[in-house]
C-alpha cells in the first residue's frame, strides 16, 4: 500500500504564503466538487447544465410609440411540390406598407417560432421597432410550418412532430425553394405587393430551417441573397455535411450570410453542430462571401438567437436604402 507523505512546507515560506497556498488549495477542491456535481446530475438526468439565458433587449420590447403591423393566419392545404401535405402559415404586414411601392420579403421556417409578440423571437416587434427606425426595409414576413402528413393540427407548434419537415429542410436539392417559388409566395402576392429584387429578400430559419434557408439561396441566388441561419443543422442528417466542401470549390454565389451558434448546441450521430457552423464559416471566408459568425454559449434553442435577432437583422439588411424596390 502506497502512502503519500505528508507535505512538507518549505522553511522559508512565509506565513502569508502559506495562507495563500492553502485559499488556492481549497478553491481548487472547492472547483472540483462543483465540477463533480454537474457531472453526477449529468449521468443521473442525463442533461446538461443548462448555459446562462440571453437577454433580450429593447429592441424586443414593444414600444406603443410604434406603428404595430399586423398578422394574419392561412392554411395550405394541396401541394403540388409536397403532395398530400398540408401546413399553416402567416404573413406580418408592417404599418407602413401602402400598397403601392413593393415590400421586401423575408421567409420564415417553422413560421409559428417566430409569429408571436413574445417567445425567443418576438418578429411583430422586433420588425415594428427596426422599420420604424429605418433599420431595415418596409418588409413583409411570411412564416411557414413544415408540412403534416397526417391530419393538420389545430394550433400551430412543436407537438404533433410534422412528418415532412426534414424532407423539406434537410433536403440539399431546390424543392423547398420551389414550393416556396410556385406555391405560398404567389398565393402571397395575390394579395400584396413584394419585389423582386433579389437583394431586397432574405429567408430564416433556425436548426433545419437554418440549413434550409441556405439551400433556398444557394440554389436560388436570383431570388433570395440574404441568409439567417439559428444553429443551423449543417451536419449529416442529409447530406448537408457537405457544404462547407461545395462552397469551397464552387464559384461564390451573391448571397450574405449570417451564422449563429453556441459552444453547447448538440453533438450527436449526425454530428457537431458547433463544429459544423464553424466549418460553414471558415467555408464562406475562403470562398470571399460576405458573411458572419456570431458564436455564444447558447444550446440547440432558440435563445440566443432571439436576444441578438434584431442586430443580426440589422447586419444582413445594411445597405438596403440604395436598393430598388
Amino acid at each position: 500500500m502506497n502512502c503519500s507523505p505528508p507535505i512538507q512546507w518549505p522553511r522559508s515560506l512565509s506565513l502569508l504564503g502559506m495562507l495563500l497556498l492553502a485559499a488556492w488549495t481549497l478553491s481548487i477542491a472547492s472547483s472540483s466538487q462543483l465540477n463533480a456535481q454537474d457531472a453526477s446530475h449529468e449521468a443521473s438526468t442525463g442533461e446538461k447544465t443548462e448555459p446562462k439565458k440571453y437577454v433580450h433587449g429593447p429592441d424586443s420590447q414593444p414600444d406603443d410609440a410604434v406603428p404595430r403591423g399586423k398578422v394574419t393566419q392561412h392554411v395550405w392545404l394541396d401541394s403540388k411540390v409536397y403532395p398530400g401535405t398540408k401546413r399553416r402559415y402567416s404573413v406580418y404586414v408592417p404599418a407602413q406598407y401602402d400598397g403601392d411601392t413593393p415590400a421586401a420579403l423575408m421567409v420564415f421556417q417553422d413560421g409559428h417560432a417566430f409569429e408571436g409578440r413574445a417567445g425567443d423571437f418576438r418578429l411583430p416587434v422586433v420588425f415594428d421597432n427596426l422599420i420604424a427606425k429605418g433599420d431595415m426595409p418596409v418588409t413583409i414576413a411570411v412564416m411557414v410550418d413544415p408540412g403534416y402528413r397526417s391530419e393538420l393540427p389545430e394550433k400551430r407548434g412543436w407537438r404533433p412532430r410534422p412528418e415532412n419537415r426534414s424532407v423539406e429542410y434537410d433536403s440539399m436539392n431546390g424543392d423547398y425553394a420551389e414550393f416556396l417559388l410556385t406555391e405560398i409566395l404567389p398565393a402571397v402576392e395575390k394579395d400584396f405587393a413584394i419585389t423582386s429584387n433579389p437583394e431586397l429578400r432574405a429567408i430564416c430559419g433556425n436548426s433545419s430551417g437554418g440549413i434550409c434557408a441556405f439551400s433556398v439561396a444557394w440554389h436560388r441566388p436570383d431570388q433570395f441573397r440574404k441568409v439567417l441561419s439559428h444553429i443551423g443543422s449543417f451536419v449529416n442528417i442529409r447530406g448537408g455535411h457537405h457544404y462547407p466542401a461545395m462552397i469551397r470549390k464552387t464559384e461564390p454565389k451573391p448571397i450574405r450570410v449570417f451564422l449563429q451558434d453556441g459552444e453547447n448546441d448538440l453533438d450527436n450521430s449526425h454530428g457537431n453542430w458547433p463544429l459544423a457552423n464553424k466549418q460553414m464559416a471558415k467555408a464562406l471566408e475562403f470562398a470571399g462571401y460576405d458573411y458572419k459568425l456570431v458564436f455564444g454559449t447558447g444550446a440547440h434553442n432558440g435563445n440566443h438567437g432571439g436576444a441578438i435577432f434584431p442586430d443580426s437583422l440589422r447586419w444582413l439588411w445594411r445597405g438596403w436604402k440604395e436598393q430598388q424596390p
